[in-house]
């Protein structure tokens, strides 16, 4: 159906006065980064953070601000946020967004925030991420949390407001959500690393070109995940197949998504082929953390077999896909930091010895490629010495690939 005429010269008039203002910016010095350096109350610091995101977008000529008044809402997606130093989403990411969105779309009326799919990708004009990372308080005991906000203009992939503040952590569950709690390995892939990146990126400066190349993708495997948070794992299975079918959907989310629906689904023949991929995967970025779960001060595996019945699988696919690629490597041991450093550096070297052992078991010639490396906690990835499924990551036995004497 035809438009009427005087919709077709709003429309054109919206484009233009767009390109006016991105134009018109282009020239404007980069607004100068948000970051709030003293600690607040969760709800506060988020609060403050989201309005000086929105702040730097607001830093406009006088007669650029009367232009842009006529545009229409500046619509943003919202890729879901992360804590930085796992690369997971858990129940407090999904806070921080949820109070993000509602402050943006109840105090600023020129935003409208999209829902993350591919439809909205063409529609919006911003991506908003976000990162929660786990850092020392500055007085007292117990943690803080840095909040780190960024708005990236979709079509030109730079930075145009970036903001920061730090949080108590008080009350807030650090529990990762189904999908990462279930993930036998450390999900921070290139992908991961680059939307971290983008999220600290100063104002004026381009995002991560690796994570920004990728955001198409991105939406599918998000919708994917949904699903599997949600139980739906045979529609999760399904569309992280049509993830990995487009072109930058190979990525160690989508592999790891396979095979975690396969299992819930019973699959267990598809399940070990899904994880000896994702094995090559982490072979081919030359390092592949493992949840390997052991009981308390043992090198015993976790006597659940619901949690560590997989095990055998995971050591016979690390040990094929190590061997058909002709690998040697460092079998790392880490620990939480709860305990002496003594007795978790002597207990993260005999895990890793074990492992070491184990996958010698099932191929004799990787005696020779590999050796086992005890780190305790020095390497911890959450950090937080709950010694639950919060700081899992922290317990878990890491191979790196090295050269080959």
């Amino acid at each position: 159906m035809k438009q009427p005429a005087s919709t077709r010269q709003a429309s054109r008039l919206l484009s233009f006065l767009t390109a006016v203002v991105a134009v018109a910016l282009a020239g404007c010095a980069a607004p100068q980064a948000t970051s709030l350096t003293h600690e607040q109350p969760f709800e506060q610091a988020v609060a403050e953070a989201t309005d000086g995101l929105v702040s730097q977008t607001q830093k406009l000529p006088a007669f650029l601000a009367k232009v842009e008044s006529k545009i229409a809402k500046r619509a943003v997606v919202l890729d879901p946020m992360l804590d930085a130093g796992s690369g997971q989403q858990t129940i407090a990411t999904e806070l921080f967004e949820k109070r993000v969105t509602e402050r943006l779309t109840t105090k600023f009326d020129q935003f409208e925030v999209l829902p993350f799919q591919s439809s909205s990708l063409s529609k919006a004009q911003y991506l908003l991420t976000g990162t929660m990372t786990r850092a020392p308080r500055t007085s007292g005991k117990g943690s803080a949390i840095n909040l780190n906000l960024a708005l990236t203009d979709l079509r030109s992939g730079n930075v145009v407001a970036q903001s920061s503040a730090i949080a108590r952590d008080q009350g807030l569950d650090h529990n990762p959500l189904p999908y990462y709690r279930d993930s036998p390995v450390v999900v921070k892939d290139k992908v991961i690393e680059g939307y971290v990146r983008t999220t600290t990126t100063t104002p004026g400066q381009r995002g991560d070109a690796f994570y920004l190349e990728r955001v198409a993708a991105a939406t599918v495997i998000n919708e994917a995940t949904d699903l599997y948070n949600s139980g739906r794992y045979q529609d999760a299975l399904g569309r992280y197949r049509s993830a990995l079918a487009t072109p930058a959907g190979e990525q160690l989310r989508v592999l790891n998504g396979i095979y975690l629906s396969n299992v819930k689904l019973g699959r267990q023949t598809e399940a070990e082929q899904a994880f000896a991929r994702v094995v090559a995967m982490g072979i081919a970025y030359n390092e592949l953390g493992v949840k390997f779960l052991f009981n308390p001060g043992s090198t015993e595996f976790w006597s659940d077999s619901k949690i560590s019945g997989a095990y055998g699988m995971w050591l016979r696919q690390i040990a094929r896909e190590s061997s058909a690629a002709k690998t040697c490597m460092d079998i790392v041991g880490h620990t939480s930091r709860t305990g002496s450093d003594q007795v978790n550096d002597s207990l993260s070297l005999q895990r890793a010895s074990y492992i070491r052992q184990r996958l010698s078991s099932e191929v004799p010639e990787l005696a020779a490629r590999t050796k086992a490396v005890g780190m305790g906690s020095r390497e911890n990835i959450v950090g937080s010495g709950t010694d639950n499924a919060v700081d899992a990551l922290d317990r878990r036995v890491g191979f790196k690939i090295v050269a080959c004497p």
